[in-house]
């Protein structure tokens, strides 16, 4: 079984860690557990992460969600790309929909069935992986030969291993 990257589950209840690393290993290359979301950002500033599962309500006695929500705000100020799903055991539509509208890839309930789990982190990492179209990166490999040789055709055709027509036959696409 082909096993996605890395995922980043951040709640403060060992349980719910041990529960979702559980889970989540066998299909996941890693699975790293933080308790704190205080120490997210240090973490993404350290390991290769393709997405996180969040917990919404770190505050003792609160609920409402808006410890994640701030949460996501600040990973998708610093580190745009990582998609965040978030999780929560006291979820309504609202809240759902404001993670959503954040930027949120998709929202999660607790307890969360196994299969639907794995299935929006695998989602998650499929939307946020771009695919560029081969004649996009050839256009930008081109480009970046040509300003490497400061513009000189010549140049660039042997470096690319093409003829000057072929090559100016490329820019002009």
């Amino acid at each position: 079984m082909a096993q996605y990257g890395t995922i980043m589950v951040v709640d403060d209840n060992p349980a719910i860690l041990t529960a979702a690393k559980i889970t989540l290993q066998p299909h996941f290359e890693n699975v790293i557990t933080l308790s704190s979301p205080k120490d997210i950002i240090s973490t993404l500033n350290q390991e290769e992460v393709n997405a996180i599962l969040l917990d919404m309500n770190f505050t003792a006695g609160m609920n409402s969600g808006h410890d994640g929500l701030q949460w996501l705000e600040n990973i998708h100020k610093l580190h745009p790309d990582v998609p965040v799903v978030l999780i929560t055991a006291y979820a309504d539509v609202k809240l759902a929909v404001t993670g959503l509208k954040m930027g949120a890839a998709d929202f999660v309930t607790k307890p969360w069935n196994n299969e639907e789990l794995i299935s929006s982190l695998k989602h998650a990492i499929d939307a946020s992986e771009t695919v560029v179209p081969l004649g996009d990166l050839e256009t930008q490999h081109i480009q970046r030969v040509v300003d490497k040789c400061h513009g000189n055709i010549t140049r660039a055709s042997e470096l690319l291993g093409i003829s000057r027509q072929t090559l100016y036959s490329k820019i002009k696409k």
